[in-house]
């Protein structure tokens, strides 16, 4: 029987790759959240801000006002069964003031204040891998990463910081960061990321444009579709069988047959 568990992915953006606009007004993001719990998720993403290249950068305070209207009342609904996706410490520490969230830093936790935000809050970490030489998000998709040492070297480098800083081992989860800054040949090799570390690993494939390239030289395949249930759950499979402790995934339902078979 499988350890992984599923993470499903609230974006509560207008200009998210996959689903933006869809979850923006309150009413849908509350809907969604509980239809994700309802097929199985065990952790639920929400996400304010997009991080795909062509989006432009919130301020936190931007960021907070699309979280405020939901964020409690999941909080009190889902309590320690939140993440929140943000490299704000100033919205992490209002939605860890709300209760026990994960913290999902798609920047590595590389301010320092986010670090101190965590170690005063005891919160769980997902550190998820963005080349440290990238300065902001945009130019983190700029970076061509090629080699799995490198992730797990810079990888292994924040996580030191944050067990310096107090937080708990316990309290560390990892993410190579499939998409940020990487080649497409890499990013379906870090489908197997749970090989090559001792942290429980969080993998998040789904619906990412790697898909439709092919494994072996990272080019675009003709025909080959990102959205493809075939080609989401064959990456979901990799990944499973490789030891990941969780997958980050938009459909939950369509997930749960790998866990019933």
């Amino acid at each position: 029987m499988t350890k992984t568990k599923l993470v499903g992915i609230l974006n509560v953006t207008p200009n998210s790759f996959s689903d933006g606009g869809l979850f923006l007004e309150p009413e849908a993001a509350l809907k969604q959240a509980r239809k994700l719990f309802a097929d199985g998720a065990a952790i639920v993403d929400i996400g304010a801000e997009a991080t795909n290249p062509w989006a432009e950068p919130l301020t936190p305070a931007e960021e907070w006002a699309r979280l405020e209207p939901i964020l409690p009342i999941l909080v009190k609904e889902f309590p320690g069964k939140l993440s929140v996706d943000t490299y704000h410490w100033q919205t992490a520490q209002k939605a860890l003031q709300l209760g026990d969230v994960w913290i999902n830093d798609v920047m590595t936790f590389r301010d320092p204040e986010m670090i101190k935000v965590a170690a005063k809050y005891k919160a769980t970490c997902v550190v998820s891998h963005a080349p440290l030489v990238s300065r902001s998000v945009k130019e983190v998709h700029t970076q061509k990463i090629d080699k799995i040492m490198q992730i797990s070297d810079e990888l292994d480098e924040q996580v030191q910081k944050l067990l310096k800083a107090g937080v708990s081992k316990s309290k560390i989860i990892v993410d190579p960061g499939i998409g940020f800054g990487k080649t497409m040949r890499l990013n379906w090799q870090l489908l197997a990321y749970a090989k090559h570390t001792d942290w429980p690993a969080m993998l998040g494939h789904s619906r990412k444009r790697f898909l439709a390239n092919d494994p072996k030289t990272g080019k675009e395949v003709p025909g080959k579709d990102k959205l493809s249930s075939a080609l989401n759950l064959e990456a979901a499979q990799l990944a499973i069988n490789a030891g990941a402790d969780y997958l980050r995934v938009h459909d939950i339902e369509l997930y749960t047959q790998l866990f019933h078979q």
